[in-house]
């Protein structure tokens, strides 16, 4: 057994590329052979032997590695290491958001099995196809595509999300993944709490923001499927002369909500040119400030010309989604700070959450078209 360096065009790699190394088990998964057993008695490996596993995802989200089984490969997906927040990193529920858009229009790897059983590699996780796909995040990345194909994949990501809002909940079998009356209040108690839960220190102007986005929580508009963590790098794509959407993958938080919140969150992982502020930190990924991509407004214009929502408050979503983003780090941050994460680059989500705050007071103060762009 072996476990390779990934080839990094493949999957999202969220904690940068692990050497070649032999060792008898990775980070996540210690006993290989119980794993191998396991899909095999479960028809997922038809018999086939283990031969590596590549550890693709470091470790900010759930953990994502590449099972290699003779010619074929599978992946795996699993919650991450140590401190993880309650009702967080559910494996049920993203492999069944999978399993309900499989066949649909929203293109998404296909589920295989799912385990529940922490005697086989010590979390639940689950199984699913390799899908073929590039992850674009960098400015390195960004040296592939030409203005043009930069162009195309920022359409293709507004309609891609426009299509994850205009899913049928009752025709793919999703009625009751969530309680969508409600949505927001719910999400700022959450959010509260499991910032309660990982916050290692004082924070300049957190109470003060949730005091803020409770005063202003909009009324109740309309529901739909929302993946909660969409952005460019969390979709497979194929580029050429017509670049596509090949997985949208990382359905760790979907629910049914406001798909406004949806989208303000996406605003908030896209980088503008001129937005510096935003490249030094771990926040936006810094490919979408290159030649040929659309701005957060042209996104948002074409969202809003896709669906004919109106987005003149977009502004608090976008603080909401600074908000959401700042408690996930900050729990980020305190995995780091016990030695629980896997990969490199987790120095870097701690000083990112005072940004974050101060950026979300700044979009409730100003909106989409004050905030720095």
């Amino acid at each position: 057994m072996r476990w390779q360096a990934p080839a990094c065009d493949l999957w999202p790699v969220a904690g940068g590329i692990f050497s070649s190394m032999a060792v008898d088990g990775v980070p996540g998964i210690e006993d290989a052979s119980r794993l191998a057993r396991w899909l095999s008695a479960h028809g997922v490996a038809s018999g086939e032997q283990l031969d590596d596993i590549e550890l693709i995802a470091g470790g900010r989200s759930n953990l994502t590695y590449r099972l290699g089984l003779g010619d074929s490969r599978l992946v795996l997906r699993r919650p991450p290491l140590g401190h993880v927040l309650p009702t967080a990193h559910d494996m049920t529920r993203e492999y069944r958001v999978l399993t309900a858009l499989s066949g649909t229009d929203i293109p998404v790897p296909t589920p295989l099995a799912i385990c529940d059983d922490t005697d086989v590699i010590g979390a639940p996780f689950y199984v699913m196809k390799h899908v073929e796909g590039r992850v674009l995040r960098t400015r390195q990345d960004g040296g592939q595509l030409t203005p043009g194909q930069a162009r195309q994949l920022s359409e293709r990501l507004a309609e891609m999300l426009s299509a994850i809002h205009g899913v049928d909940i009752e025709a793919v079998g999703l009625t009751g993944f969530g309680r969508p009356q409600g949505y927001l209040a719910r999400q700022l108690t959450r959010w509260q709490r499991q910032w309660e839960l990982s916050n290692t220190r004082d924070m300049p102007g957190y109470d003060r923001l949730v005091e803020r986005l409770a005063a202003g929580l909009p009324s109740d508009g309309d529901h739909t499927l929302v993946h909660g963590d969409f952005r460019l790098d969390n979709m497979l794509v194929t580029l050429g002369a017509h670049p596509a959407v090949a997985a949208v993958v990382d359905w760790e938080m979907s629910t049914l909500g406001d798909p406004l919140a949806d989208l303000g969150l996406t605003l908030i992982y896209w980088t503008d040119p001129g937005d510096p502020e935003w490249m030094n930190i771990s926040v936006g990924s810094s490919i979408t400030a290159g030649p040929g991509f659309l701005s957060r407004g042209e996104i948002a214009s074409r969202y809003a010309e896709l669906t004919g929502r109106d987005l003149s408050g977009i502004g608090y979503y976008m603080a909401f989604g600074c908000f959401k983003l700042a408690v996930v780090l900050e729990g980020i941050h305190a995995r780091f700070q016990q030695g629980k994460t896997v990969g490199e680059g987790f120095e870097r989500e701690g000083p990112a959450v005072p940004v974050l705050i101060e950026r979300a007071h700044r979009l409730l103060d100003t909106g989409l078209a004050g905030d720095a762009a």
